[in-house]
Order: structure tokens, then C-alpha cells, then sequence
């Protein structure tokens, strides 16, 4: 593990925590997301700058107003906290790699997205858009980097594949898929298929296994057999790190078990 990488990672998660808190909050309400600066909903006092630093001026404020002394939602340290966790222990796990910037990229959209689908059941064009774009430009690094022009082709074939399912699955059953999640799934298809095949394979079929413990966990909280709602986003996010991390793992183990290696 390389301590000083993550290190630096978790303070540029930390920063980048705080600016998703600005991205959760107004995109979802078709806001700017540079401009007016932060204002406290309750009184609309600017939010001063030494009160602004990531998880410190919340804690310094303690949850409150600096001016009305309005409570102010814990969920802006979490977050902020959880970016900057993210950020080191991916920093950490893979050093200075080529692929390093694409699953910082991966690591903060799963975050915002994941907390904007909880809330809104919505996976906003706004944010699936850049994201998009920058994992088009990682890929292209990455393979750019390591010489190997494969890897371009391999993340289409990730994309169009996952794409391609989602949307069938859509046009199936359009109750149990949002066109979010369809538009989403190229990107993760094509971020899983620049890593492998096996990351691929195990990152898209983990999304469903999530989704359906989730579903089922539901179900037994409300005591119900049917009709339970839940967004799809964040567990579609959590299979693609699912394939990230153990994908060739239990690729091997599968094959393994079915003879063919």
C-alpha cells in the first residue's frame, strides 16, 4: 500500500467532498453549481469562508447557523467524510497508477449520484453527462499510458454490452428500471470493461445481486411480498465496485468450480 498516495488522495477527497455537498443539494433543483456561493437555506446568510472548511466547520459550529442558529444537516461532514475515506483507501490500494484518476472519477460519482438517487429517485443528465466524459478521457489515458489500444476497445464493448442489457431490461419491465439507470450503465460498462473481462462480468451481474438482497430487506422491514420501490443507482455503483475490487477473484473461483481451469 502506498500510505503517501492515499494520504494526499483523502485531502483532495476531502475538498472534493465539500463541493459534491454543493452538487447533491442544487442540481436536483436545476441550480448553478458555482454560482451564488453557499448560503444557509433557513436565513440565506453566506456561509463564511473559516465555516466552510470540509467536516472542521461543521464540527466548529456544532451543526448550527453561524447566524440564525438553524440546525444544519449532518449529512455534510458524512459525506464529506466518506469522500475523503474513499479517496485514500483507493490512493493507498493502487499508488501511482495510470488508472488511479479513473477510479477517483468512479469513486466520486458513486457518492453523489448514490446520494441523489436515495433522495431523489433520479439520476440526473447533469452529472451522468461529466462523468461520462471523464471516464472517456481516463480510459484514453490509461490506455494511451500502458500502450495498449485494447484497452479502448475493450471499455466499448463494456459499454455497449451493459448498455444494451439495460435498456432491453427497460423496455421488459419499465416499472422496475428508470431511464437513469439505463443511461448510467454504458459508463459503468465501459469503466469495468477498461479494467477486464472479469470486472465486467462480475461488476454487472453484482448490481443485480445487490439490488435483490436490498429489495428483499426491504420487504421483511415492511412485512410486505410486493410493491416495494427502490432506487437501482446506488447498488448498480456498488456491483461496479464489487467487480473493481473481487471481480477477477471470483471469476477464477467460478471458473474453477465449472472445470475450466
Amino acid at each position: 500500500m502506498d500510505v503517501f498516495v492515499g494520504f494526499f488522495c483523502a485531502l483532495l477527497g476531502l475538498m472534493l467532498g465539500s463541493f459534491s455537498n454543493v452538487v447533491i443539494y442544487r442540481v436536483p433543483r436545476g441550480e448553478s453549481v458555482v454560482a451564488p456561493p453557499s448560503a444557509c437555506p433557513a436565513c440565506g446568510a453566506r456561509v463564511r469562508a473559516r465555516h466552510n472548511v470540509p467536516v472542521v466547520g461543521w464540527l466548529w459550529l456544532r451543526g448550527r447557523c453561524a447566524d440564525c442558529g438553524a440546525p444544519i444537516s449532518a449529512r455534510y461532514p458524512v459525506n464529506e467524510a466518506v469522500m475523503a475515506i474513499a479517496f485514500g483507501v483507493v490512493g493507498a490500494a493502487v499508488g501511482l497508477a495510470w488508472v488511479l484518476p479513473l477510479l477517483l472519477v468512479l469513486a466520486f460519482f458513486s457518492i453523489v449520484l448514490s446520494s441523489i438517487d436515495f433522495e431523489t429517485r433520479r439520476l440526473p443528465d447533469r452529472i451522468v453527462a461529466p462523468f461520462a466524459l471523464l471516464v472517456v478521457a481516463g480510459i484514453c489515458g490509461f490506455a494511451i499510458s500502458e500502450g495498449e489500444v485494447w484497452v479502448v476497445w475493450r471499455a466499448a464493448i463494456g459499454a455497449a454490452a451493459l448498455g444494451l442489457f439495460y435498456f432491453v431490461a427497460f423496455l421488459a419491465y419499465p416499472r422496475g428500471m428508470g431511464l437513469g439507470d439505463v443511461k448510467l450503465a454504458p459508463v459503468l460498462g465501459a469503466t469495468l470493461g477498461s479494467l477486464g473481462w472479469a470486472q465486467l462480468a462480475v461488476g454487472g451481474f453484482a448490481a443485480f445481486v445487490w439490488g435483490s438482497v436490498i429489495g428483499i430487506g426491504v420487504m421483511i422491514l415492511q412485512r410486505r411480498r410486493r410493491g416495494v420501490s427502490i432506487p437501482f443507482g446506488p447498488w448498480m455503483l456498488l456491483g461496479a465496485w464489487t467487480g473493481v475490487v473481487i471481480g477477477p477473484l471470483v471469476a477464477n473461483w467460478y471458473l474453477e468450480v465449472v472445470g475450466l481451469t
